[in-house]
This record gives structure tokens, C-alpha cells and sequence, in this order.
């Protein structure tokens, strides 16, 4: 993978339910964390090493992040998302590598803002079901 510039990691939301993905607007910093639980099953005859099961645990996602309120659509629908809720789908494009999409919670937004400085906001998403890849 080549130097990419980090304005090109997108999360889009799912805006409406139909398919059709938008942008989240005025995010600044994006980050996507991929984490996988392990199952120990190391035994006396593991020869000192540490032995794990493959295929077992749980396996999450997390997306975070932060930026400044540009678009009142995205915007509401993210506060509508939190208050209701809703779990919809979101996507995140990673440049030259792909794409991934699932339900994700938004599990914390918060608003800051100063007296001399712009309004801005931090959001975190879990994953909430299985999610899907699609290389570039």
C-alpha cells in the first residue's frame, strides 16, 4: 500500500436505509480498530508455548471520530441514531486497501466548544453484527 492521505478514511452512514451512504460531515481524525478475543487452550503437552483456538472468540470493530458540524443532515441523523437507539449501517473506505460495512451503535457522541473557537464533536461507534469486507 502506497503513502495515502488520511482525509481519504471515509465513514458514511447510511443516511435513509436504502443502500445509499453519505459521508459523516466536517470529520477531522478517523480511526477503525479491528479486535479479535483469543481462547487460551495452552496445555502440559503445549511445550511451553501458548496454544490458541482458531476461529473461537469474539471478533469487534470500532470506529472513532472527530470533527466540526458542516452538514445539518448528518449531523441530526447521528443525534437521532444515539437518542432512538438504531443501529444502522455504516461504511468506512480505506484507501487502496477496501471497504468495510455493518451495523455499528453509536456508543458515545460528545460536543465541545469554546468561546473563541469553532463547535466540535467526538463520536465512537461499536460494531453491532457481522461485518463485511470488500477489497479495492
Amino acid at each position: 500500500m502506497a503513502v495515502q492521505s488520511g482525509k481519504d478514511l471515509l465513514v458514511k452512514l447510511d443516511l435513509t436505509g436504502d443502500g445509499s451512504f453519505q459521508t459523516i460531515a466536517g470529520l477531522r481524525a478517523t480511526r477503525i480498530s479491528f479486535n479479535a478475543e483469543t481462547v487460551d487452550v495452552t496445555s502440559l503437552e503445549s511445550a511451553g508455548w501458548r496454544e490458541l483456538l482458531a476461529g473461537a472468540g469474539v471478533r469487534s470493530a470500532s470506529i472513532s471520530g472527530s470533527g466540526v458540524f458542516r452538514d445539518a443532515a448528518t449531523d441530526e441523523r447521528a443525534r437521532a441514531i444515539f437518542f432512538n437507539g438504531e443501529m444502522p449501517n455504516f461504511q468506512v473506505v480505506i484507501p487502496d486497501f477496501g471497504v468495510v460495512e455493518g451495523a455499528f451503535q453509536i456508543a458515545s457522541i460528545e460536543y465541545a466548544g469554546s468561546h473563541n473557537g469553532e463547535a466540535s464533536y467526538e463520536l465512537s461507534l461499536a460494531s453491532a453484527g457481522v461485518l463485511t469486507f470488500v477489497a479495492l
